[in-house]
């Protein structure tokens, strides 16, 4: 038995996708999230290495947004935004109020999306080794 239902989650990540793909056309409000997500962060419990990509998939968008970045597919960007949609204002399969539980299912939506974008993600962190000088 799984405690977290990851078709479920793969339903609510690709319910997020179309607010993601219009956040995409609106940078101010998408940088809003971006700093949501980081807040959240804090919040969340290091369980392997999933939560631990956030701040790399944070960079990615912020640095596709102000164009620094634009060597990615938009589908890649609106995987993660729709991932962090979840995060910080969607409705919890499992409850935030409940210790560890209750974020399994916040890093089983990020997990699915990484899982979606890492080889986008492992491009662009080769990048962002030669490119030092950016500010994502």
């Amino acid at each position: 038995m799984t405690v977290v239902d990851v078709e479920k989650a793969k339903e609510l990540l690709e319910g997020g996708m179309e607010q993601a793909g219009e956040l995409l056309r609106q940078p101010e409000q998408l940088q809003d999230v971006l700093s949501q997500v980081t807040e959240k962060m804090k919040t969340v419990p290091v369980l392997g290495t999933v939560v631990t990509e956030l701040p790399s998939m944070v960079s990615l968008v912020r640095s596709y947004i102000t164009k620094e970045y634009p060597d990615v597919s938009p589908k890649v960007i609106a995987a993660a935004v729709s991932a962090f949609l979840y995060l910080i204002k969607r409705k919890d399969l499992i409850s935030d109020k409940i210790p560890i539980l209750g974020q399994l299912d916040d890093i089983a939506v990020i997990a699915l999306a990484l899982s979606l974008i890492k080889p986008e993600l492992d491009a662009y962190r080769s990048w962002r080794e030669t490119h030092p000088e950016t500010t994502a």
